[in-house]
């Protein structure tokens, strides 16, 4: 199993973990974030755009935390348009490594270079498994159609919607499955899931915005984890990886990926 990623002080964890528990019923239903981020992302990306040449490129990448000489798995300008880059006005301990800046509103501002970087070594990390032995699960609206998808293209199990406890550790539930490896959406609606994975001690790969705790996880792939297009855009390119690792190919494209409003 890889080693946790987590930080040794007890009481920063203890007042992260506090912090992101705030938002658990805000996890299982949409809120004004989920569409303000997708907004935001476009004012973003347009304004970045009224530049022109080598210094609209120059803006959008440092917009995005993104070195000149690094080669993204797609154009840093659809990150930006999808808002994978926009995190909440929240920002954890364990997650201040992957954040970029933090903007005038007071939103923090994710890494995208950190994000492209995770995602590969996610799809890297899933490809030593059997499709079936990987578990995909969302308890976010927007995340369940992404993820279901996921699970389609690559042969994965999931989970949508509310995780009913007892699927990973009680033998009598008849719903019962014994996975090697978890993908959760978000850490925090999905917790039931992730402290499930911990019990029968398989490793959790986790999509985390600033907002998250991460002490229950194994790998982060840090990313605005509340935005439709946003999952779309981080679940496809997992998928899209994982399937070129396996000499595989699929025909699911991002449009796929993308839940009906």
């Amino acid at each position: 199993m890889m080693s946790q990623e987590q930080t040794d002080d007890e009481e920063q964890t203890a007042a992260d973990e506090e912090a992101a528990q705030e938002d658990v019923e805000e996890a299982e239903q949409p809120n004004e974030q989920e569409t303000e981020a997708e907004t935001e992302a476009g004012e973003e990306a347009g304004e970045a755009g009224e530049a022109e040449g080598e210094d609209a490129a120059a803006a959008r990448r440092e917009m995005a935390g993104v070195d000149e000489d690094t080669d993204l798995l797609i154009p840093v300008d659809d990150y930006l348009s999808s808002g994978v880059h926009i995190g909440t006005q929240q920002k954890t301990g364990h997650m201040e490594r992957f954040i970029h800046k933090v903007r005038e509103d007071g939103l923090y501002v994710i890494d995208v270079e950190m994000t492209d970087g995770r995602i590969e070594t996610a799809a890297n990390f899933l490809a030593n498994y059997e499709p079936a032995s990987v578990l995909v699960t969302s308890s976010r609206k927007y995340g369940q159609h992404p993820a279901e998808t996921f699970a389609a293209a690559t042969g994965a199990r999931v989970r949508s919607g509310r995780f009913i406890p007892g699927t990973l550790t009680n033998p009598d539930y008849e719903g019962y499955i014994e996975p090697d490896v978890l993908v959760v959406t978000d850490p925090i609606g999905d917790s039931q899931a992730v402290d499930e994975a911990i019990t029968v001690g398989i490793p959790v790969i986790a999509m985390c915005d600033t907002n998250n705790a991460t002490n229950k996880v194994d790998l982060v792939v840090p990313t605005n984890n509340k935005g439709r297009k946003a999952l779309s855009v981080v679940y496809w390119l997992l998928a899209r990886e994982l399937m070129e690792l396996r000499d595989q190919e699929t025909d699911y494209g991002l449009d796929d990926f993308e839940p009906e409003l």
